[in-house]
C-alpha cells in the first residue's frame, strides 16, 4: 500500500466486518432505488481491476434482485483496449466480458458489455512510430485521451444523444490517493444525493461511486467472500495481482485488519509515465511461465531511455523551429525543441516492434499465440502518413514488412500502393542529394505534392502547398535554427522597447537573409535554371 493510501486509511473508521456486511447492504438498496427512479441509462466502467470488479459485482448482485418487471432499463459496461495493454490483463479482461455477455442472457439482466478501443488514427503506434512523437512523457502526455478517454467519452456522449441524460458507474475510491480525496471531496458539495455527483467533463451526465469510501482491504474482502456472479474468478484475479507484487505476497484476506497486495496496478506495456512497469517486471520474476514477456520489458526500457536527439526532427511536425531555455550543467542554453523522429528512427522502431511481435508468437503459450502487438490496420494508417503526410514516396513499410515476417503486407486501405513514385526514383534522388537531408526531403516534398495535385481536375491550392514546402526545407538546419534565434531576439526587444536592438536586429536579419538567399534551393534551382539559359543564348 502506498503512503497516500495508508495516511487516507488513517483518516478512515476502522470498520469491522459486520459493519461492512451491514454497508453493502445499504448500497444495495441504494443502487436498487437509484435504478428504478427514472429512465436514464447506466455506463459501468469496467477495467477488470479489483476495484471496477467490486463496483460492477455491487451492481450486479443488486439489480439482480429486482423482480424481471423493474429490470428493464440499460446497463451498459465498458471497458478500454489501448491495443497496449499488458497482454496477461488484456486476456484476462476480454475473457471476463464474454463471460459476462452469457451470463446477462442466461439470468436475463439488462447488461450490455462493451470492448472500446482507439480510433486507428489516435493509437499509440500511430502516434509513435506513425506521426514521429517521442514517447509521452509528464509535459507531453499525449497518449492518455487519445487512447483511453477518447474511446469512454466518444461512448458516453452517444449515450446521451440518445437518450437524453446518462449516470456513470465509477469505482473511485477516496482511499486510492491524496489527490483523488481531494478532487472527491470537493465535489460532493454539488452533489444532487449521496455519492452521486456532476459530470465536469460531460453535460448532461452523473457520476455515481458507491464504493468511495472502502478501503483496500473491505475491497479485497468483498471479493474473496462474495461470489462474482457473473461467473468469473475472483480468486484469480487475486493471484494475478499477487503475481504483479514485486514480493510475490497477498496474505489472505480474513478480515479489514489484514493488509492486502491492493496496491498492484496494471496498465499499458509501453507506458513511459512511470519511472518502471513494476508489475510486469514483477509477474516475469514471480514466474518462469511468464519470461516470454521479457522482450515487452526491453522495448519499453528502450522507448524510456533519455532522449536522442539525432533520432529527432529539429523543428516541429509543422516544420516551425521552437527555442526553449535547457540547462546543461548549471548553465543556460537555447536550444531547438526536438521534434518528432526522424524516418530512419521510425522504422527503425517499426522493424523492432515487428520482430518482438513475431518472437513472442513463438514463445508465448499456446493460448496466447495469436497476440498481436499492433493490428494491420494501425500499419496501413502509418504507411498512409508516411507516404502522404510525410512524402516519404519511397514507400518502405511494405519492405520492412517482409524484410521481418517473410509475408507480403496486405494493406485493406482501398488504392494503396498506388504511386507514380517510387523506392527507384527515391534512390535516385539520394544519388542527386548526395546525402544533403535537407535537399532530399525539398525534392521529395516537391515531387509528391505535385504527385498528389496530378489527378485533380481542379489543381486550387497547390501553388500555396509548393510554398509550404520552400518555407518549411528549403533552410540548412543551421540557418533555420540562426533565423528562429533572431526572431526570439526581436521579439524580445520590441517587447522591451529597445528600439536600438530592433534596428541591429533588423539589418543583421536584412544580412542573415542575403546569406541564406545564397544557400536556399528554391535560389539554386532559379540560379542553375539562369545558367543554363544562357549557355544555350550563346
Amino acid at each position: 500500500m502506498t503512503t497516500a493510501q495508508q495516511q487516507e486509511n488513517k483518516g478512515q473508521a476502522q470498520r469491522t466486518v459486520s459493519e461492512l456486511v451491514e454497508d453493502i447492504e445499504n448500497l444495495t438498496i441504494e443502487i436498487q432505488e437509484l435504478y428504478c427512479l427514472d429512465a436514464i441509462p447506466w455506463v459501468v466502467g469496467y477495467s477488470g481491476g479489483k476495484d471496477s470488479t467490486a463496483t460492477l459485482q455491487l451492481v450486479w448482485n443488486a439489480i439482480a434482485q429486482l423482480p424481471p418487471k423493474k429490470r428493464t432499463k440499460a446497463i451498459h459496461v465498458i471497458t478500454t483496449d489501448t491495443l497496449v495493454e499488458n497482454p496477461y490483463v488484456s486476456a484476462w479482461v476480454r475473457n471476463s466480458l464474454k463471460q459476462m455477455k452469457l451470463a446477462a442472457l442466461e439470468q436475463e439482466l439488462p447488461f450490455e458489455p462493451h470492448l472500446l478501443q482507439p480510433e486507428v488514427k489516435e493509437t499509440f503506434w500511430v502516434g509513435l512510430i506513425g506521426k514521429g512523437y517521442p514517447a509521452p512523457r509528464g509535459k507531453f502526455r499525449w497518449c492518455t485521451e487519445r487512447l483511453k478517454i477518447n474511446p469512454s467519452n466518444r461512448f458516453i456522449r452517444d449515450v446521451i444523444r440518445t437518450n437524453g441524460e446518462a449516470i456513470l458507474v465509477l469505482g473511485t475510491r477516496k482511499a486510492e490517493s491524496t489527490k483523488r480525496a481531494g478532487r472527491m471531496k470537493k465535489w460532493e458539495a454539488k452533489r444532487v444525493r449521496d455519492r452521486l455527483s456532476p459530470n465536469i467533463h460531460l453535460p448532461n451526465s452523473l457520476v455515481y461511486s458507491p464504493i468511495e469510501d472502502w478501503r483496500n482491504d473491505e475491497v479485497w474482502l468483498y471479493l474473496m467472500q462474495w461470489e462474482n456472479p457473473w461467473g468469473y474468478s475472483n480468486k484469480d484475479l487475486f493471484v494475478m495481482y499477487r503475481g504483479a507484487s514485486a514480493d510475490n505476497e497477498c496474505p489472505l484476506v480474513v478480515d479489514t485488519s489484514t493488509p492486502s497486495c491492493g496496491s498492484s496496478r496494471f496498465g499499458c506495456w509501453v507506458c513511459t509515465l512511470v519511472n518502471q512497469d513494476k508489475s510486469l517486471t514483477a509477474m516475469i520474476q514471480n514466474d518462469e511461465e511468464k519470461e516470454w514477456l521479457q522482450p515487452l520489458l526491453d522495448f519499453r526500457v528502450e522507448l524510456d531511455v533519455e532522449e536522442n536527439r539525432n533520432r529527432r526532427d529539429f523543428r516541429r511536425r509543422n516544420g516551425d523551429v521552437q527555442l526553449y531555455e535547457r540547462n546543461l550543467d548549471g548553465e543556460i542554453s537555447v536550444e531547438p525543441i526536438p521534434g518528432p523522429y526522424l524516418k530512419e528512427a521510425r522504422e527503425d522502431w517499426l522493424r523492432k516492434l515487428l520482430t518482438i511481435q513475431r518472437q513472442i508468437r513463438r514463445t508465448a503459450p499456446e493460448n496466447m499465440r495469436d497476440i498481436t502487438l499492433i493490428t494491420t490496420e494501425e500499419l496501413s494508417e502509418i504507411r498512409r502518413i508516411w507516404l502522404e503526410e510525410r512524402h516519404e514516396f519511397d514507400d518502405s513499410l511494405p519492405h520492412i514488412y517482409k524484410e521481418v515476417t517473410g509475408e507480403p503486407f496486405i494493406d485493406p486501405r482501398p488504392g494503396a500502393g498506388n504511386s507514380l513514385l517510387g523506392s527507384d526514383e527515391w534512390a535516385v534522388l539520394e544519388e542527386i542529394c548526395e546525402e544533403d537531408a535537407m535537399h532530399l526531403e525539398l525534392m521529395a516534398k516537391l515531387l509528391d505534392t505535385e504527385r498528389q495535385y496530378r489527378k485533380m481536375s481542379r489543381r486550387v491550392g497547390i501553388y500555396d502547398a509548393l510554398a509550404k514546402c520552400f518555407e518549411t526545407s528549403s533552410r540548412s538546419p543551421d540557418e533555420a535554427i540562426k533565423n528562429a534565434h533572431l526572431k526570439r531576439d526581436l521579439k524580445a526587444a520590441a517587447s522591451e522597447a529597445d528600439i536600438e536592438k530592433v534596428k541591429q536586429l533588423t539589418l543583421g536579419d536584412v544580412t542573415v537573409s542575403e546569406t541564406a538567399k545564397a544557400q536556399n534551393w528554391a535560389n539554386i534551382k532559379f540560379k542553375n535554371k539562369d545558367s543554363v539559359d544562357e549557355n544555350l543564348g550563346e
